[in-house]
């Protein structure tokens, strides 16, 4: 007996990163937004690769080690277990896509004309547009039946204002689209519908983990984030560089050699805190390489934290002082070290460990959960 309701039926939300796949499926009954069942294939094109779902209710526990060759692999293998487990075909297919390029900026039904303008979109994120188109493919080939829909982690920052969004080149590069789009949009989303009426003026939220940024709300809103045009800007992160000297691109092409695709290698795939201490991007594996006495592992940490804290003392003065600060991500979450060795030495915030006049919260990220959300509105609203 398949669990589908056909008259409500249930959505199902993918969310593709550079080696994994998260998913839920959530009922379209907007008064239920937690997930029926979720989970995540991990590994993808490595061994040892992993396939995990729990359903709420516990009648669904399934832990599998299945050889995963890419993200479309992952997801025939997910909706096989679905269908073995009776829950039918979801009505929706919610993306998480990270970059929309300069045209496709808001959630939105997928057609046709949404994908020509994604693909026309590559340039401007060729390591993510691609896969994620690949992705959307497949599953609209097995969900043929469903509605599908593309929700944008660069639609949260819509509400830039122009000396946040601009960048300092000439204008024509603006009008081109090369702007600052921000990313992360979707858990920023989510905390602000969790915080809800708790959500104070002069916020910034963290999200800290392989992939960091951060971001500065006024009133819910977000007003300046620390990724650009793409999400290798900001701050140093697991493999990626963050902001650079533009002169250091000029020296590595001039002196090395690199082109647009070494460089592009370089900075998303060996710098940042990998780039430090040899490789290595785990933070909880630096911590402890740090505390025995490795000094490639402290400076990589050191770093980290020191810039995080460079940026919410600059958003503090952009707003004028912080009612709240809220670290989310893998390490946001789950790394108080890191959490007191960004707060000590704001003090004049009072943000410092043990003395919190401005708020600090630890908070869940749940972007399946937002994406969910959206295509329950997109649904409702068919002219979308």
């Amino acid at each position: 007996m398949t669990r589908t309701d056909p008259e409500t039926g249930d959505i199902l939300v993918l969310n593709s990163g550079s080696s994994s796949l998260k998913f839920g499926l959530f009922s379209v009954a907007a008064d239920d937004e937690a997930p029926l069942l979720e989970g995540s294939a991990d590994g993808i094109g490595r061994a040892g690769g992993s396939l995990q779902m729990k359903s709420r209710d516990s009648n669904v526990d399934v832990q599998m080690s299945p050889v995963m060759e890419s993200q479309t692999d992952a997801l025939q293998k997910l909706a096989s277990v679905l269908d073995e487990h009776g829950y039918g075909r979801p009505v929706a297919v919610g993306h998480r896509v990270v970059h929309g390029g300069p045209n496709v900026r808001t959630h939105r039904r997928l057609t046709a004309e949404v994908k020509r303008q994604l693909q026309e979109a590559v340039h401007f994120a060729p390591l993510h547009i691609p896969p994620a188109l690949t992705l959307i493919d497949e599953a609209s080939a097995i969900f043929g039946n469903a509605q599908h829909f593309v929700c944008f982690d660069t639609a949260f920052h819509c509400t830039l204002p122009p000396r946040a969004a601009h960048l300092p080149l000439p204008r024509r590069y603006a009008d081109a689209g090369v702007i600052r789009y921000g990313f992360h949009g979707l858990s920023y989303e989510s905390l602000v519908h969790r915080l809800g009426a708790d959500l104070p003026a002069r916020t910034v939220f963290a999200h800290l983990g392989n992939g960091s940024s951060l971001c500065a709300l006024r009133d819910g809103k977000s007003v300046d984030t620390s990724m650009g045009l793409t999400p290798t800007g900001g701050i140093p992160m697991g493999t990626r560089s963050g902001d650079l000297d533009p002169g250091v691109l000029l020296y590595l092409m001039r002196v090395e050699g690199l082109d647009a695709d070494g460089l592009e290698t370089l900075l998303n795939r060996a710098s940042g805190l990998a780039g430090f201490a040899g490789g290595e991007s785990d933070m909880q594996a630096l911590l402890r390489r740090s505390a025995d006495g490795d000094s490639d592992a402290a400076l990589a940490v050191e770093v980290f934290a020191t810039a995080v804290r460079k940026s919410i003392g600059a958003y503090a003065a952009l707003l004028g002082g912080i009612d709240l600060l809220v670290f989310t991500g893998g390490i946001g979450e789950h790394s108080p070290e890191i959490r007191d060795r960004i707060c000590m030495e704001l003090d004049f915030l009072g943000l410092s460990p043990g003395h919190h006049v401005a708020k600090v919260r630890v908070m869940h990220t749940e972007e399946e959960r937002q994406i969910a959300r959206h295509c329950r509105a997109l649904l409702e609203s068919p002219a979308n």
